[in-house]
């Protein structure tokens, strides 16, 4: 189907008419820049007034202004509708930020590296392998905010996840907030699609909205939460007197994950080291993806050259009539 992308450009079609109808030639005696070639047509047009070169001029004029008008009003072919089915789920992943993340407890080749590290490797993985489904990226501490709507550029929110860094939300942590902006971008999605996995090493200490009731409201709407806790056990110290065992997940608010996700009909996972973190994020990978409408695209292909290239050969053709009709004054 052929369209216009700019069609309020036709309406400059009738301006010669109504320059030439209207505006009545000025009679000036000052000096002037006189332009040869136009003195030509002009003394051309004096010489052989009604003659068929006159007729040939006017036309190649015309076909000049109408090309460029068409090429201005951007013609288009629009082809049929095609369907382009979607599948998978739309995905928010909730991450903590809290101070307590660049907490050393998480072995990685013998080496202790802070929780936030590791998560940043697993979840990115995570990332990488849900094509087909939209992402979004939720960072929280003292405030919640989201860092990336949900997108199918996975490459982004990865990107957006690495340059993360610990101090950007506060030092606190406010898992109902974060719930609560997932809500605000899930209410309106399929209901087999409103899924968030949230991560957190801590308890809940600066949420507006308290993480149970965030997590009632989700359920009436449908979203189920997958919670996943994190941080080791037990770490060994060294001190000046001797090595000693401490928990480093003391804060870690396991019976309010618990009840999140049992509250949405999800499941809370527990990760004390990057192998169960990893195993986590592989079974939650096995959610089975969701139909969702088909996006419809009509391919457009544009046209403005074809019209375009005409007003240039008439240019070329104008151009070449004066120059032979001047040579002949």
């Amino acid at each position: 189907m052929l369209s216009l992308a700019w069609p309020w450009m036709l309406i400059a079609l009738p301006a010669p008419v109504l320059v030439r109808r209207f505006l009545t030639p000025r009679s000036d005696t000052s000096a002037a820049l006189r332009a040869p070639l136009y003195n030509r047509l002009a003394a051309t047009q004096e010489r052989r007034s009604g003659g068929t070169g006159n007729r040939a001029l006017l036309v190649l004029l015309w076909l000049l202004w109408l090309a460029l008008i068409a090429a201005a009003a951007r013609p288009q072919w629009v082809g049929d509708p095609v369907d382009i089915p979607v599948s998978g789920r739309d995905l928010l992943l909730a991450v903590d930020l809290s101070e307590s993340m660049l907490i050393e407890d998480m072995q990685v080749d013998g080496e202790m590296l802070p929780r936030i590290t590791v998560v940043k490797d697993v979840v990115g993985d995570f990332v990488a392998r849900r094509s087909g489904d939209k992402l979004g990226l939720i960072l929280f501490a003292s405030q919640a905010y989201l860092q990336t709507p949900l997108t199918f550029d996975h490459e982004t929110l990865a990107t957006l996840l690495r340059e993360a860094r610990i101090g950007f939300a506060g030092r606190a942590t406010a898992i109902g907030d974060a719930i609560g902006i997932a809500i605000k971008r899930l209410e309106d999605r399929h209901d087999s699609n409103r899924v968030l996995i949230l991560l957190s090493d801590g308890a809940d200490t600066a949420s507006e909205l308290p993480p149970r009731k965030a997590a009632e409201l989700a359920a009436q709407y449908g979203i189920r939460i997958y919670t996943v806790g994190i941080g080791a056990d037990t770490v060994m110290r060294r001190s000046f007197f001797g090595s000693r065992a401490f928990n480093p997940s003391a804060d870690l608010d396991e019976d309010m994950l618990t009840d999140i996700a049992e509250q949405t009909g999800g499941r809370y996972f527990r990760a004390r080291d990057p192998q169960e973190l990893k195993a986590i994020y592989e079974e939650l990978d096995k959610l089975e993806p969701v139909e969702q409408e088909a996006e419809i695209l009509r391919p457009i292909k544009d046209l403005f050259y074809w019209p375009l290239a005409l007003a240039f050969g008439a240019f070329l053709a104008l151009a070449g009539l004066v120059a032979r009709r001047g040579s002949d004054v």
